[in-house]
C-alpha cells in the first residue's frame, strides 16, 4: 500500500574518521525508518490503525502496527497534542499485558505511532462471536481475562517517572474494544489516548466528557476527579458484560446512558448467568460499588481476589488455556499443519 518514511531536516552525522571507530564513541545514530503499510485494521474517532511491515538493513522485516491521525484531523492541535501525549506516556509502560509503543514519528504532516502488532481479536469481537454461536463464555475465562487487565492497570496506576514521582495515570477508557487477546492467549490493554497523567496528558476533568459512556464510572460520568478506582469500576462493567453477554448501562440516548451509570440499579449477575459462584458475585459487586470508598481501593487488590477465585483449587486457566479456547472460536488462528510425509513448509492439499 505504500511506504511510510520518517524524514529529518537535520544533516546526517559526519562519517567516522576511522572505520574502526567504536559505536559507543559515535554518541549519535541517525537513521530513517521505513514502514510498508499492508492493510487498514481499524478506524474510529479521529485515528486509524494499519498492519505494517518495518523494513531494515539487509532484508530485515518486522510485523508492526502503525497508528495514524485521520487526515481531516491533522490540523486539530488539541487532538495532535493528545496523540503525542499517548505516545510519550505509553513508551515507558513496559508490561506483558499492555500493548507496547515503540516510536512516535512524523512523515510530512502526519504523525504516527509504531506499536506492537497483536495477531488476535478485541473483547468486543470475542463477545460478538459468542453471541453468533449462542454460546456463553465460561466464567473462569471471563475472570482470567479481567484479572490480566487488572494487573495491567495495577502497573499503570503505580508507574513513576525517573525521579520517583507517581505519574497518576488513569486509563479512563477501559472497554471491550481496548482489550486485545492475541492468538497465543495473552491479554493486552491498549489505547491510552484519553488517559490522564501528571504533566503528560491533559485531563480536562470537569470540562469535557471523554470515553465510552456505558463503561464509565459514576464519578467520570459526572465530570468529577478520577483516580485508579475509576478504572476498576469500568473493568467491573466489562467483566459483567463478559459474564452476562450484554452491557448493563447501554442506551442509544447518551443522557439516559449517563443516568444509568450514575443511578440505575445493577441487576444481580445471577439473573443473567446462574453459573456465577457466590465468591465471584461478591467480587463483582465490590468492583461496581458506586461509593468509591467501598470499591476496591486498587487494581492490584482486585486482581488478587480475581486470581484467588480461579486458582483457589490449585489450578485454573492460563494463557495457554485461553489460546486454545480462542482458536476453537476463530479457526483462522490455528496453525496450518503439514500432512504426514509432506516436505517442510508444504501447504496441505484441499480436501
Amino acid at each position: 500500500m505504500g511506504l511510510f518514511k520518517r524524514e529529518s531536516n537535520e544533516k546526517p552525522a559526519a562519517a567516522p574518521a576511522s572505520a574502526s571507530q567504536r559505536l559507543e564513541d559515535m554518541k549519535l545514530i541517525e537513521d530513517k525508518n521505513t514502514f510498508r503499510l499492508v492493510k487498514k485494521l481499524a478506524e474510529g474517532g479521529m485515528g486509524a490503525v494499519y498492519e505494517a511491515t518495518q523494513l531494515g538493513a539487509d532484508g530485515f522485516e518486522k510485523r508492526m502496527a502503525v497508528k495514524t491521525i485521520i487526515e481531516d484531523f491533522t490540523t486539530n492541535q488539541e487532538f495532535v497534542d493528545m496523540f503525542i501525549g499517548e505516545a510519550k506516556l505509553v513508551a515507558d509502560l513496559i508490561h506483558q499485558h499492555i500493548v507496547q509503543i515503540y516510536q512516535l514519528g512524523k512523515y510530512q504532516n502526519h504523525y504516527y505511532i509504531a506499536m506492537e502488532y497483536i495477531h488476535g481479536v478485541n473483547l468486543e469481537e470475542f463477545i460478538e462471536r459468542h453471541q453468533q454461536f449462542k454460546k456463553r463464555i465460561p466464567a473462569e475465562i471471563c475472570v482470567y481475562i479481567a484479572s490480566r487487565v487488572a494487573r495491567a492497570l495495577e502497573y499503570a496506576h503505580g508507574k513513576r517517572n525517573k525521579f520517583g514521582e507517581l505519574l497518576g495515570i488513569v486509563h479512563r477508557d477501559v472497554s471491550p474494544k481496548n482489550v486485545m487477546i492475541d492468538s497465543e492467549g495473552f491479554v493486552k490493554l491498549t489505547d491510552f489516548g484519553i488517559a490522564k497523567a501528571r504533566n503528560i496528558m491533559k485531563d480536562k476533568e470537569g470540562d469535557v466528557l471523554m470515553g465510552k459512556v456505558q463503561y464509565m464510572s459514576p464519578e467520570q460520568a459526572q465530570f468529577e476527579h478520577t483516580d485508579g478506582r475509576s478504572d476498576v469500576f469500568s473493568l467491573g462493567v466489562v467483566l459483567y458484560e463478559l459474564l452476562a453477554g450484554e452491557n448493563i448501562f447501554a442506551d442509544d440516548d447518551t443522557l439516559v446512558c449517563i443516568n444509568n451509570v450514575v443511578k440505575k440499579p445493577i441487576p444481580p449477575i445471577k439473573e443473567y448467568n446462574e453459573h456465577v459462584d457466590d465468591n465471584l458475585v461478591g467480587i463483582l459487586q465490590k468492583m461496581l460499588e458506586r461509593d468509591r470508598s467501598k470499591r476496591y481501593q486498587s487494581a492490584g487488590e482486585c486482581a488478587e481476589d480475581l486470581e484467588k477465585n480461579i486458582y483457589s483449587s490449585g489450578y485454573g486457566p492460563t494463557f495457554s488455556t485461553l489460546a486454545e479456547y480462542l482458536k476453537s472460536l476463530f479457526p483462522k488462528f490455528k496453525q496450518v499443519k503439514a500432512e504426514p510425509g509432506a516436505a517442510p513448509g508444504t501447504i496441505p492439499a484441499a480436501k
